[in-house]
């Protein structure tokens, strides 16, 4: 993150290969978006070696009692205590060790263009958004992907500015629902209006037709409203009195919710949590950030007028499809292939979670990998990589037992044990 006493917009800081999109210093390939200055120690390669077939998951345990731990970039709390290590010992993995010629560190200059202007875009955001660099680098990820984000905090933390702040970075069409009660599904998809000069019936489109729909407060509509969006965000269509209507191009969906008010909500259903890519925890800020952003409205800060902030558009559709495009060219080796089938069955046998990874979710982590692997600069993706994901891609595919829930089990301490139990390729 740009220093607060400095105008974000100023030099952003870029991709760069080892380093942490928003700290100074070198990266934790961990934890990639974790505070600065922490380093991972460099481990020789290793010779290639068939990865074993994932151990059975032993059941989370409940959360200690006492102080709450400290809070993850991530928004999900992070196990206090040490991790047991697999049997083969978490690896930083080279392309060597996989069996593969080493790829170059270093991407195309038309590559390293696309990186800078997406870290124009995260600059962009800093200028209204204070201390959510994991939110907005989750949000950079999905645009690459094409996929819909699931953003959910207590009230008051920027969600939905940031999501604005966002749409203001970006030449895209966007619009705002708001999600409410008496809401229809018509209103989102559009419908048929009968013209009384022609005597015929004409399509209206909906909201739902532009490139950045955010959807905010999702759960306080009812299900059947929460429906409309299913063929929309699998499909990127919606069928209107039988005639499929294809979207803009790009199309996603960011979608609000609050977590600490259930009074007149309405919980999004499993069918419709597997279709967005990514869920982000935003938390509270810290002490300095919050200080940061007293400070900016105390000196006038208006998060109403965005254009007054300065934020202007720093990138075009055209300009995501090359990136996109330049990120699906990153290489995947089979052994990574294999890692992540693992980690995914691996939740299906877990004896705390009554519903695991859906093939859908396992296609979700490895794009959103390969995508995080080519905003640090390589060509190639590793287990660190897939580790780093896992948590924002799948937390919330998975569905907790009632017994282990009531014993303290989160999604969250599951999914470590996971990580923890399947041997990382070496």
């Amino acid at each position: 993150m740009t220093d607060p006493s400095t105008d974000p917009g100023q030099n952003p800081a870029p991709f760069v290969p080892g380093a942490s999109p928003y700290g100074q210093g070198p990266a934790d390939q961990s934890a990639p978006f974790g505070p600065p200055g922490r380093s991972v120690p460099p481990v020789p390669p290793a010779p290639p070696n068939p990865p074993a077939p994932p151990p059975s998951v032993p059941p989370a345990q409940p959360a200690p009692s006492g102080p709450p731990a400290p809070t993850a970039v991530w928004g999900a709390p992070t196990p206090t205590g040490p991790v047991p290590s697999p049997p083969s010992g978490p690896q930083d993995v080279t392309p060597g060790s996989l069996g593969r010629p080493p790829a170059p560190a270093a991407q195309s200059p038309e590559s390293e263009r696309l990186r800078q202007a997406l870290a124009s875009v995260r600059a962009e955001v800093a200028k209204a958004v204070v201390g959510q660099d994991a939110a907005v680098t989750a949000l950079v990820i999905a645009l690459l992907c094409r996929g819909h984000v699931l953003l959910e905090g207590v009230p008051g933390v920027a969600k939905t500015l940031l999501v604005r702040a966002l749409s203001a970075s970006l030449d895209l069409d966007t619009k705002r629902v708001q999600f409410t009660p008496d809401l229809m599904p018509g209103d989102i998809t559009g419908s048929l209006v009968y013209d009384a000069r022609t005597t015929e019936f004409s399509f209206r489109e909906g909201p739902v037709f532009t490139n950045l729909m955010l959807a905010d407060e999702i759960n306080r509509t009812p299900p059947k409203t929460q429906a409309s969006l299913l063929e929309a965000m699998e499909e990127r269509q919606v069928s209107v009195d039988g005639v499929p209507r294809p979207l803009p191009e790009p199309f996603v969906v960011a979608a609000t919710q609050n977590p600490v008010e259930y009074e007149g909500t309405y919980p999004l259903p499993e069918a419709q949590l597997d279709r967005f890519l990514l869920k982000i925890l935003l938390p509270l800020p810290t002490a300095d950030d919050e200080v940061e952003m007293l400070t900016r409205h105390a000196a006038g800060f208006d998060p109403r007028d965005l254009v007054a902030a300065g934020i202007r558009p720093v990138a075009d559709a055209t300009m995501l499809a090359d990136a996109r495009a330049d990120a699906a060219s990153t290489q995947v080796a089979r052994e990574v292939l294999v890692y992540i089938s693992a980690v995914c069955r691996a939740t299906r046998e877990s004896p705390s979670l009554a519903l695991g990874v859906s093939p859908r979710g396992a296609t979700a982590l490895l794009a959103t990998s390969r995508a995080w692997a080519w905003l640090q600069g390589r060509t190639f993706v590793t287990p660190d990589d897939v580790k780093a994901l896992a948590h924002p891609t799948l937390r919330h595919r998975v569905s907790l037992r009632a017994e282990a829930e009531l014993e303290g089990v989160t999604a969250e301490s599951v999914l470590d044990s996971v990580l923890a139990a399947v041997p990382v390729p070496r």
